[in-house]
């Protein structure tokens, strides 16, 4: 008994290891395939057994079968996007398997029919019918057959399909582009559609590439077969004495029985290569497509059993043949006429939608939406909706200014607007609007007021500048005349950017700050866990991105950011204010550049000394949540030296900045913002000490 225990724990343990090793390098695994194509390349060197040899052959023919029902049951060619390695693989293993043969040919060809293995004689003995003459015959035509219709209409194929996908691929990644800017697709689908697109281009260049090995494998079966044959009749006449009519009836037939082994499954595998890339666009597997097409109409069937009927009843040509074939056809053609095959134009009509949509769908907002007017429509469709380009790149250029993605542009027809009238909405809350003249090009002269053109006045409405709509022929001379000359979409697109940038802060989420810093690189992601949530929530971080983003500040450099909310949290800084305070004090370099003028140096415009301690003086609550309490007398005096001192700046072009003091900077900051929304109002310690500054006024 212990004995038996023993031994059944031992086999135990043996059938544990032999998992253990198969899991490891079984077929499947990377080292398996590595294992596989490096006893492949052995194989030419090595001299193989019989028995080893005729294992090759059977499991070449398998697999070749293998890949040609796999391809017949593809529903689409990137379905099997390993086919082109596949191809080599194949083509790699009927050439070892070949060079194994010839090996045993020509060394053992003398010893008889089944000196280079069982597989070898049957295909020499039983597919030829014993006579050689039939064999090469039957050799050639596969070779033909193979090499010159099969395998070079594959590889033509393949090139045209590689050269027009490559073509089309700009087009296809345009229209993904307009989907995702019109809000038709969001981000995933986006990235799964280009990914797609992708690995059909890599695909189809790598067929076109693959082709070449299968018409090579046909060349080199052509030449080997010549070899063994000269070869072995020169190896049994001079070496081994045989009689000429038996040495080429040996190696005759043993030469044309590899040839023939190697031949059939390359012949598999070119039809399964031109099976895939003539499937092309062809949705489902080939025979539901095939009988789809071919099938699917009684009136082609009638017809073909009719031509079947006329030659049976032709005098030489045997009538029973035709007569079944005409029965078959005109019986299909009966049936379908009877029980039409549905196909997509056919197909019954999907369930009706319900009369009313579901309440949920009144929940739903879109974050950004344009609405146009009829007569807008064409800005955004036709062979050319530059509208939608100029979205995508709008998109595109605020997640390099602004340092994250805004939400995709809903575009969509509002017929309750004016024929050339625009509204564009922020979280279902209008922001703005305007009107476009869509055949007509917008003019304004640089220096102010209106150009001195034929045309219909008007005002631009993202800045609020004087302007005129003129006809596209005096456009040259605008030009001419220094005038800024716009079309239609390019002012629909700076107004709704300037709408975005406006209320940028509304529209990050909190969703989109979580992917933000889950998408910082991995040497940022030990600050991220030191951070949130013991020092600070994400919501919290979410605040502060959003007031730096309120007065328009880059959230790009994101790492810098989080380290100034980790500074100010150490040091038992609570305040949002204060916090946001000491991260602009961080972006002290980013913030000075943005605002250095053409002149290389930053204007400004101080706070005096006096309206400092105004300012101070009017402070009032906790020091976590101080609040301004100014009287109304001295707001109003404050509000009229403001514009003032600005006015007077602007009249010598220059754009200054308002410089506070750290302590009252968002206080005057709240002030501006009503008056003069896009007036920057810095603190003095977010001028970078390197930044050129210069003082143009003071209130």
């Amino acid at each position: 008994m212990p004995s038996d225990a023993a031994a059944s724990g031992a086999v135990a343990d043996g059938w544990q290891n032999a998992q253990i090793w198969l899991k490891r390098y079984g077929p499947g695994t990377d080292v398996g395939l590595a294992l596989a194509v490096v006893a492949l390349l052995s194989v030419l060197i090595l001299p193989l057994p019989t028995v080893i040899l005729d294992l090759g052959l059977a499991f070449s023919v398998t697999m070749s079968v293998l890949v040609l029902m796999v391809a017949m049951f593809l529903q689409r060619p990137l379905d099997f996007t390993s086919f082109p390695t596949l191809l080599l693989l194949t083509t790699l293993l009927r050439l070892s398997l070949n060079v194994a043969t010839t090996r045993l040919i020509l060394a053992h060809g003398n010893e008889g029919l089944n000196a280079a293995g069982h597989v070898v004689a049957a295909f020499g003995g039983f597919l030829m019918g014993g006579d050689v003459v039939i064999g090469v015959i039957l050799f050639c035509i596969l070779l033909v057959v193979n090499f010159m219709v099969i395998t070079k209409g594959s590889s033509r194929i393949a090139e045209v399909a590689a050269r027009f996908s490559l073509d089309a691929m700009p087009g296809k990644q345009m229209a993904i582009d307009s989907d995702l800017s019109s809000g038709m697709i969001d981000e995933a689908t986006s990235r799964r559609r280009r990914k797609d697109l992708e690995a059909e281009s890599g695909f189809y260049g790598a067929m076109d590439g693959a082709a070449k090995f299968v018409r090579g494998d046909a060349i080199a079966g052509l030449i080997i077969t010549s070899i063994n044959i000269v070869g072995g009749l020169a190896i049994g006449l001079l070496r081994h004495g045989m009689p000429f009519a038996e040495a080429a009836s040996t190696y005759t037939t043993l030469t044309i029985g590899d040839g023939l082994v190697s031949q059939i499954p390359a012949l598999l595998v070119s039809t399964a290569a031109g099976v895939v890339v003539t499937k092309g666009g062809m949705e489902g597997t080939a025979d539901v497509a095939l009988m789809r097409q071919i099938g699917g109409n009684p009136k082609p069937l009638a017809m073909a059993g009719g031509a079947a009927l006329v030659l049976a009843l032709m005098p030489g040509l045997p009538a029973l043949p035709f007569l079944a074939l005409a029965g078959l056809a005109g019986g299909g053609a009966w049936i379908r006429h009877k029980t039409p095959m549905p196909d997509e134009a056919d197909a019954p009509p999907p369930p009706p939608a319900p009369s009313e949509p579901p309440i949920t769908d009144a929940l739903r907002i879109d974050m950004i939406r344009l609405e146009l007017g009829y007569g807008l429509l064409g800005l955004a469709g036709g062979e050319t909706p530059r509208l939608t380009e100029q979205i995508r790149q709008m998109r595109r250029a605020i997640a390099t200014e602004m340092g994250f993605i805004i939400p995709p542009v809903r575009i969509q027809d509002n017929m309750q607007l004016g024929s050339d009238i625009y509204a564009v909405r922020i979280k279902e809350i209008e922001a703005g609007r305007g009107e476009l003249r869509p055949n007509m090009m917008l003019v304004m002269s640089p220096q102010g007021g209106v150009p001195d053109l034929e045309g219909e006045t008007t005002t631009e409405p993202a800045f609020g500048l004087p302007a005129l709509w003129v006809s596209p022929t005096l456009r040259e001379e605008a030009v001419f005349r220094g005038c800024t000359v716009v079309d239609p979409s390019s002012v629909l697109a700076t107004h709704l950017t300037e709408l975005i940038k406006q209320t940028m802060s509304e529209l990050l989420s909190f969703a989109e700050t979580q992917k933000l810093l889950d998408d910082l690189p991995r040497e940022q992601q030990k600050l991220v866990t030191e951070l949130i949530p013991s020092q600070i929530a994400v919501g919290g971080v979410q605040r502060v991105l959003q007031m730096l983003l309120s007065e328009r500040v880059s959230i790009r450099d994101l790492p810098t950011i989080l380290e100034g909310i980790q500074e100010a949290s150490a040091g038992q800084i609570r305040s949002m204010t204060a916090i946001v305070g000491h991260v602009r004090t961080r972006l002290a370099r980013q913030i000075s550049d943005a605002h250095v003028g053409s002149a290389g140096y930053i204007p400004l415009i101080t706070l005096s000394v006096e309206w400092e301690l105004n300012f101070l003086d009017a402070l009032t609550g906790p020091a976590e949540d101080r609040q301004l309490a100014l009287a109304p007398s001295k707001l109003q005096e404050f509000m009229q030296r403001l514009r003032s001192a600005f006015d007077t700046a602007g009249q010598t072009g220059e754009q200054p900045v308002l410089l506070t003091s750290g302590q009252t900077r968002f206080h005057v900051r709240a002030i501006v913002e009503r008056a003069r929304p896009m007036t920057p109002v810095l603190a003095q310690t977010e001028i970078s000490p390197r930044a050129r500054i210069r003082t143009v006024g003071s209130i």
